[in-house]
């Protein structure tokens, strides 16, 4: 399994090279970035992420003391705004409330403690979690994905029904637990998923790892 976790990374590497994943400004616009994009694409959550870069708003007070309604109506591009909103808003009250709306702060407690914390916010799920700790906070988690999911089970490495964790274990138990690694593995995969391993009309014969799962 390490083999063949390793030889996909250096494939999709080559062939992509470096996707410089999370696009951001900020650690904190990262942190939002990553409660807005569940359930959508990204390139409504750059729109929402714009739309708050112009109103001067892309900050935790700011956020935090923004009514919900005026919030929902600034962040409508990314979909079930009013749901992600109060997603938002839970968040930014476990930040002040646990870390004084301070990221240093926050980046000084261990991985463990972190995720069990995030997971109890309410609308916080693993996905998202682990996208706050591994790109924002730094801290070596391996992030699943549908994309991931759909690529190790067309490949034979898990099975369709494993869950986040059964999934996400295979990654951290056979590959260095590196912040940098697991963040480019990361988003290798969503670019073939993405480009090549789609749910509908996967281009399996042009996909880079076609010579992979056919050796």
């Amino acid at each position: 399994m390490k083999r063949k976790l390793e030889g996909i990374f250096k494939r999709l590497y080559s062939v992509f090279g470096p996707q410089h994943w999370w696009p951001a400004d900020s650690i904190f616009e990262i942190m939002i970035g990553s409660i807005l994009t569940q359930n959508t694409n990204w390139s409504n959550v750059q729109k929402a992420i714009s739309v708050l870069k112009e109103k001067k708003l892309l900050n935790a007070r700011r956020l935090y003391q923004l009514p919900k309604k005026h919030l929902a109506g600034l962040i409508k591009s990314v979909g079930y705004y009013n749901v992600k909103t109060a997603r938002l808003k839970s968040f930014l009250k476990f930040f002040f409330n646990t870390y004084a709306a301070k990221i240093k702060l926050m980046s000084r407690s261990d991985l463990p403690t972190l995720r069990k914390q995030m997971l109890a916010v309410k609308g916080i799920g693993q996905e998202t979690a682990d996208s706050i700790l591994l790109y924002a906070l730094n801290k070596p988690v391996f992030v699943v994905d549908t994309y991931t999911k759909r690529i190790l089970s067309r490949h034979g490495l898990i099975k369709a029904e494993e869950d986040y964790s059964q999934c996400q274990d295979i990654f951290m138990r056979n590959l260095k637990k590196d912040v940098q690694l697991f963040g480019e593995y990361h988003a290798l995969l969503v670019k073939l998923g993405k480009d090549y391993c789609r749910k509908q009309n996967p281009k399996c014969k042009i996909c880079p790892l076609w010579s992979i799962k056919n050796a």
